[in-house]
């Protein structure tokens, strides 16, 4: 019961925690005029991620979560999936997603609605639904994931999958578990749930699909870790 209570304590929290010109025409009329051209990205890095927080993935990671904020303020971004194949990152996926409805900041606290900025290990993954066929640990538990029946019909879905995004948590431990190392006053139950169509308190949500994808795809052995904030902090 006091597993269970905590639990529910972190889900209460995490919650309210066309037509265009063809391109080469224009293109080849600029190189006639010896203008400069754009500068190929460079493969051996994470795209939009400058050197102060690249520098803090991990040199074994194979898998990177990149979740793009639109802008410090916006509950809108984008989450692209790279995985690493010799010394190139290669994108595996991208989906649209949601963050804190407040949107992102670098001194993120409980209940300030913002997701925060950073890079984070991806070690543990649980839910309402069975596991889908994932590496990481899996804790299905629908009693300690189920949002309580009061919740509106839009959130009643969200936990179905999760996967724990390592912020003041202890790794290893199913995503329910309400430790924080930090304290509480540093937030928590920060995770990668399915999309309510709106900001979260905290989280970064996605689509179902997304979500299969992601739990079928991240493996303990690539050491996948989630690089996310606004752009211009990602860039930066």
């Amino acid at each position: 019961m006091t597993v269970a209570a905590a639990a529910l304590g972190t889900l209460l929290a995490t919650l309210s925690a066309c037509a265009t010109p063809d391109p080469t025409h224009g293109a080849q009329g600029a190189r006639g005029r010896n203008a400069p051209t754009a500068a190929t990205p460079d493969p051996t890095r994470i795209p939009g991620v400058g050197d102060r927080l690249y520098r803090r993935i991990p040199a074994g990671s194979r898998q990177v979560l990149a979740v793009y904020g639109e802008h410090r303020d916006s509950a809108v971004s984008r989450v692209v999936l790279y995985t690493r194949q010799g010394a190139q990152w290669r994108t595996a996926g991208s989906w649209p997603a949601h963050n804190g409805r407040g949107g992102w900041t670098t001194h993120h606290h409980e209940g300030d609605q913002r997701s925060p900025v950073g890079v984070f290990t991806l070690t543990d993954a649980g839910g309402v639904l069975a596991d889908p066929g994932t590496r990481l640990p899996y804790d299905q538990d629908e009693g300690a994931y189920a949002p309580p029946a009061e919740w509106d019909e839009a959130h009643q879905h969200d936990f179905d999958y999760v996967i724990a995004i390592d912020y003041n948590r202890v790794r290893g431990t199913p995503p329910r578990d309400a430790t924080r190392p930090w304290g509480t006053d540093k937030g928590g139950g920060i995770w990668l749930h399915m999309d309510h169509r709106s900001g979260t308190s905290a989280c970064v949500s996605v689509s179902r699909k997304a979500m299969e994808v992601l739990l079928r795809t991240l493996d303990p052995a690539g050491h996948p870790v989630v690089v996310m904030g606004d752009r211009a902090t990602l860039a930066a």
